[in-house]
């Protein structure tokens, strides 16, 4: 049972955070928040399995932070959408640019969080 108590705390937090930043200004139909949202949250999560790699968090805490945290903070579905609500614009340039730049970003966000752990381990 506490395991899906620390994954609902973890969740709620990440969502919490999420909205957040939908709440920033932005002067521009890209969907540069969402971009941001999914950048930072491969940062967190490649942080996290960075560390818990070298048994630093325990399975609680990698609950909250990687499936809580991470979970609700992300927005897959919604990068998703956007990315289709472009094509249905017609905006076929900003809406390739924005998957490739999404996956390119977030892959590049596990790896500099992974880094970012191995970094603090020495």
């Amino acid at each position: 049972m506490i395991r899906f108590i620390m994954v609902g705390l973890g969740g709620a937090l990440g969502a919490m955070a999420r909205y957040g930043i939908s709440l920033i200004p932005s002067r521009t139909s890209f969907p540069i928040l969402t971009l941001i949202t999914n950048t930072l949250g491969a940062i967190l999560i490649g942080f996290i399995v960075g560390i818990s790699t070298r048994n630093e968090f325990s399975e609680n805490k990698v609950l909250f932070w990687k499936t809580g945290v991470c979970g609700g903070f992300t927005t897959f579905s919604t990068f998703s959408l956007e990315a289709w609500n472009l094509f249905e614009k017609g905006r076929i340039g900003s809406g390739g640019l924005y998957i490739v730049l999404s996956v390119s970003l977030c892959l590049l966000g596990i790896c500099l969080g992974k880094m970012a752990a191995v970094k603090i381990g020495r």
